[in-house]
């Protein structure tokens, strides 16, 4: 291949990620708006292209959610944190509901946006899934040993710490009952307090 063959095709490859990034960008931009369930015209108005360029760099809806998705997860990986098994009860509480808080309130306009669609798309089925293995996996992490004295009940406790800091647990508290972020974080504090203390 030519050195100008090279720089051509170098500059295309670059242009079809700088619109893939673009497209991505727009449907992130627009649920956090609020825009539960952009077109495909909305985003391609958002990102600057047309309707055309915007289905030739996006294969289909479906490459859009995979796309999407891979973004969402990403940025929920970005703010985990472990929490310590070694500190005390009180503090490993207030850590896992911090993160959990945090990470809720960043993945709210997903989530929404997910709901409407994930009956029909793998891809947000699969999203579901990934989402459930982690916070199942960061509450094993943070009350191991909480989880291992509860005998017999502890894949019970297990479970209900898992809804209480869940995400329909969280839209619940903050759609359905109207909760500001900080009263929702008392109550998700409060009930897991209650499964983890002794009896």
């Amino acid at each position: 291949m030519t050195d100008e063959r090279r720089r051509n095709t170098d500059g295309r490859i670059a242009r079809g990620e700088r619109t893939r990034d673009a497209i991505l960008d727009a449907h992130t931009a627009l649920l956090r708006e609020g825009v539960l369930k952009p077109t495909g015209k909305l985003i391609a108005e958002r990102a600057g292209i047309s309707l055309r360029t915007l289905w030739l760099n996006v294969k289909d809806l479906e490459a859009l959610m995979a796309a999407s998705v891979g973004y969402w997860l990403g940025a929920d990986a970005d703010l985990r944190r472990a929490v310590d098994p070694s500190l005390p009860l009180d503090r490993r509480i207030e850590d896992y509901v911090a993160q959990r808080v945090s990470r809720l309130e960043h993945l709210a306009p997903a989530a929404r946006s997910a709901a409407l669609g994930e009956p029909f798309s793998p891809a947000l089925q699969a999203s579901r899934r990934e989402h459930v293995r982690r916070v199942q996996h960061d509450v094993e992490e943070a009350f191991g040993p909480e989880l291992a004295a509860s005998g017999p009940r502890g894949e019970e406790v297990r479970h209900a710490v898992f809804v209480a800091s869940s995400w329909p647990t969280w839209s619940t508290l903050r759609d359905d009952l109207d909760l500001d972020a900080a009263a929702a974080s008392a109550v998700m504090r409060t009930s897991i307090e209650r499964l983890l203390r002794p009896r």
